[in-house]
Order: structure tokens, then C-alpha cells, then sequence
């Protein structure tokens, strides 16, 4: 006899979990009649997708990400975290003790293929867990991983089997994370389904709840990427998001500045040194985005004229759609290492140590802050 939660996920795709339908073909979860007899089964959206590499208007309210949440609070689990080493404080999904009550919590670091190959990885590791302290995260244990390369994920394996016990597991994390992407390589390497999710460079893939069952009768389970309108990839169209999200290892760019002058990071927004002596800065945004160094005297009018054309990506087009900048100025303290961090661009390592007075023109909602340097 099948039970009750074989028989929902029957009628759910097996790429994004959403409930399929087969009469409204602009609502989410539309698969044609014919469709419903394939194996696996997924919807229009997802095949498109898949096969296409077409982008979705589908959304799904913030207020159902939080109910879906939420039910973890009540069950007995373990929840992976996934994070995205490149935007990390613009991935982590604030209040999630909250919502997930006293289950334990693994924090997988996903993206570090990113990062240069020098990078010290136990110096990143210690960096990780001091600022999901900081951020109110009680984690049992941080894992650095790559879906990507495949990378640290024999360590996750370890990880989960350490700390699962007769538990569900459940998988958390902001949109183009690399949530499925992780859960496809248990399914591949370690699972006899046929059943994959849906994996693209678009936010918001996984619409619900995807249940892939394990041998002992628990499940891992697939939940909705929360969607953060503070982070960059969820306010640029699909073009710019390409260029945007890095899909190398970031080359970084060193400037060494005098105080009064500026770097663009094409049209996307804009760094100032304006006060402290001469030193160097080093920036990590991915290798599409154009830099472009002038004297900020003459940035507000070399924006205003060239805004789209010089100053590009995005198009005048495109950015025409996103909200107006606005200047985040800060002082960074006479000895500390620091980062200044912009959400889905990058950040602009300060590598002196003597002090600087510097601002940030980013869209309004961009979240910017100054952190430890996390290289």
C-alpha cells in the first residue's frame, strides 16, 4: 500500500515540487495532459528550463517561504544551511533559529571554487564560524564545499551522518545558492532515484517542498531558495545576472588609489576613496564586470553621460529598471582588515592598515557593509 506522502509527491514535479496543473498554463506547476505520463514528471517551467535555459516569471510570495520554514520548528531534523561563499552575507537567512527551533544546523559553505587557490582554507573555515556567531547561527559544524568541482562533499556525507541520527534532512538556503545543485549529487552518487532537480542560474527554482526518500525511510528535503531583494541577483534582468555571478575563480584586481578617486564596476555601482593616504585596494567581482578608474570629481558627470554605453553592463535599458543609487559612506578603522562588502557584486578589499574614509553607490536595497576581510 502506498503511503499517504508517495501518493502527494506522485502529483508534485519532480524538478521544482510544485503541485502540478493541467488547465491554467500561465499559473505555476502547468504540464500538459500528455506530459503526466512520462517518468519522471515535471512541469512546463522546469522543462523549459531544463532544456532552454529560459527564465520564469513564476515568484512565490515571501510569506509561504517563511510557513514552509516554519514547519521545520515542529519536526525532528537536521537542516543544512547552504550559503554561497561569494554573496555569504547576503545568503544567510537571517532569524532562521527562529523557524527551525533547537534542530541542529550544518553550515555548508558552497562556491569556494570561487575563491583564488591560494586561499587558506582553515584561516576561511575560522573566518565562517566567527561571523555565524556573529550573525546569531548556532551551527554544529561548518563544511566548505563546491557542488561545482565536487569538492568537500565526502566531508558533508561525514557530516551528515554524524549529526542526522533518525532524523529528516532538511535543506535551507537564499535562491541560487547552489541548493539543488548539492542534492543532485547525493541523488547521482549515492541513490538509485532517476528523479533530479531543477538546476539554473535563475532565483526562485524550487517553488516547494521536494522529498528525495532515503533507504531508512526519512527523506532529504528540497525547500524554496528565500528570495532577498537586498542582494543583486534578484533586481537585474537574466543577462546581467550572467555576468554578474561568477562561473571561474575571481581574478583579483588590484587599484592602488589616491584619495579622490573612483572605481565603476560597469553600471552596476561605484566605489570612492575619498579620504586617507595613498594605499591599495583590491577588488573580487567577477571577470565580466568591466572597472573602470576616474577622479571622483568627475564621476557623478561621467555616470550621468555615459551611464549604459562606457559605464556597461547593464544597458541605459536595463538600468532604467533598477532603483536609483544611493551612497553608503564608511570609515574604516586606523588597523583593522576589512572588506568592504557589496551583496551579488563582490567586495573591495582595504589592504592597508593606516585608515580610509570611502563610500559605495549601490540601487536603493542593496545590502553594504563593512566586515573582517574574509582573504
Amino acid at each position: 500500500m502506498t503511503d499517504k506522502r508517495s501518493e502527494e509527491r506522485q502529483f508534485r514535479c519532480s524538478g521544482c515540487g510544485i503541485k502540478l496543473q493541467s488547465e491554467e498554463q500561465n499559473r505555476p506547476g502547468y504540464t500538459p495532459k500528455q506530459a503526466l505520463t512520462r517518468e519522471p514528471v515535471i512541469c512546463q517551467r522546469c522543462f523549459r528550463i531544463k532544456n532552454y535555459n529560459e527564465s520564469s516569471s513564476v515568484t512565490v510570495e515571501q510569506d509561504e517561504f517563511l510557513r514552509l520554514l516554519g514547519q521545520i520548528g515542529g519536526k525532528e531534523a537536521l537542516v543544512i544551511h547552504i550559503v554561497d561563499i561569494f554573496d555569504f552575507h547576503g545568503s544567510v537567512i537571517s532569524g532562521l533559529q527562529r523557524f527551525i527551533g533547537n534542530n541542529p544546523v550544518l553550515l555548508a559553505v558552497n562556491k569556494i571554487d570561487l575563491l583564488p587557490k591560494v586561499t587558506n582554507w582553515n584561516k576561511l573555515r575560522n573566518w565562517v564560524q566567527k561571523e555565524a556567531k556573529d550573525l546569531g547561527l548556532k551551527v554544529e559544524d561548518v563544511v566548505l564545499c563546491s557542488a561545482k568541482q565536487n569538492s568537500g562533499f565526502d566531508r558533508l556525507l561525514e557530516a551528515l551522518a554524524r549529526y542526522r541520527g533518525d532524523r529528516d534532512v532538511y535543506v535551507v538556503g537564499a535562491t541560487n545558492v547552489g541548493k539543488s545543485t548539492l542534492i543532485n549529487r547525493l541523488i547521482r552518487d549515492y541513490s538509485d532515484l532517476d528523479q533530479e532537480l531543477t538546476v539554473s542560474r535563475y532565483p526562485g527554482t524550487t517553488l516547494d517542498m521536494v522529498h528525495i526518500p532515503l533507504d531508512d525511510g526519512r527523506a532529504i528535503i528540497d525547500t524554496p531558495g528565500i528570495m532577498y531583494p537586498s542582494r543583486y541577483s534578484e533586481i537585474v534582468s537574466p543577462e546581467d545576472l550572467g555576468i554578474l555571478l561568477p562561473d571561474k575563480p575571481l581574478k583579483p584586481t588590484v587599484y592602488q588609489l589616491n584619495e579622490g578617486q573612483t572605481i565603476f564596476f560597469g553600471g552596476f555601482g561605484r566605489f570612492d576613496f575619498i579620504q586617507g593616504e595613498r594605499q591599495s585596494f583590491t577588488c573580487f567581482v567577477s571577470g565580466r564586470v568591466p572597472l573602470h578608474r576616474t577622479k571622483l570629481d568627475r564621476a557623478d558627470e561621467l555616470f550621468a553621460d555615459h551611464a549604459g554605453e562606457l559605464l556597461s553592463p547593464p544597458t541605459r535599458e536595463n538600468l532604467e529598471k533598477l532603483p536609483e543609487w544611493t551612497q553608503h559612506e564608511f570609515r574604516v578603522a586606523k588597523g583593522s582588515r576589512s572588506d568592504l562588502f557589496i551583496s551579488g557584486l563582490g567586495w573591495i578589499k582595504v589592504n592597508n592598515e593606516s585608515g580610509a574614509v570611502v563610500a559605495v553607490h549601490v540601487p536603493k536595497g542593496i545590502k553594504v557593509m563593512v566586515r573582517p576581510s574574509v582573504i
